[in-house]
């Protein structure tokens, strides 16, 4: 079992030199997004959002508004100094033990699903935040396998193994959404789901 304090703790260490030491593909990044359904008007929850990778992809899409989230409280400050727009919002807190006063067209998880205690709760939880219609997206810009490999070494007191996409979209469907995009190849690894 994942401690949440422990994750915490890894991820404040590593906030001062995340964005230096990030690696991007441009190219799954937008199919990730374009799988996710991210667009123009559509108010985005990005879960674990780290040091706000990804708001700028969003923004750029013209989404209405970003409500980012991370249990790191050094990864959120980061997130908040870059992002000052009013439309973008940066909390720092247990996504499960939050209560926002809307619901989303779209939830994100990028890059961080195997963080979490509990995969099955994690995803009940997040349906859950979802306006009809909404999207959910779990997804890695790396394959199944790398990810695995990645986590082995100083992040395996904090990680989970990376369960595979039909696993995932099992639980995706057990949660009552309609899963649109099951992919886990050499490139790449995400699950949306519907509701």
């Amino acid at each position: 079992m994942i401690a949440k304090e422990e994750v915490i703790a890894f991820f404040d260490r590593l906030a001062p030199e995340w964005d230096s030491e990030l690696v991007r593909n441009e190219e799954i990044i937008k199919r990730i997004l374009d799988n996710a359904e991210i667009s123009e008007g559509k108010c985005v929850l990005d879960v674990a959002c780290g040091t706000g990778v990804l708001i700028p992809d969003y923004l750029n899409r013209g989404v209405s508004s970003v409500t980012g989230i991370d249990i790191s409280p050094a990864m959120a400050e980061i997130a908040r100094k870059k992002f000052a727009q009013e439309n973008v919002t940066i909390l720092c807190g247990d996504v499960e033990e939050t209560a926002f006063d809307r619901q989303f067209d779209c939830v994100v998880v990028y890059n961080a699903f195997p963080h979490f205690q509990d995969g099955e709760r994690l995803i009940t939880c997040l349906a859950s935040k979802l306006l009809a219609g909404g999207t959910l997206t779990i997804a890695h810009g790396m394959s199944r396998e790398k990810i695995d490999a990645h986590h082995h070494g100083s992040a395996k007191v904090v990680s989970n193994g990376l369960m595979s996409a039909e696993e995932l979209a099992e639980i995706f469907t057990q949660s009552g959404l309609e899963v649109t995009t099951q992919i886990s190849d050499d490139r790449m690894y995400q699950v949306t789901g519907k509701k």
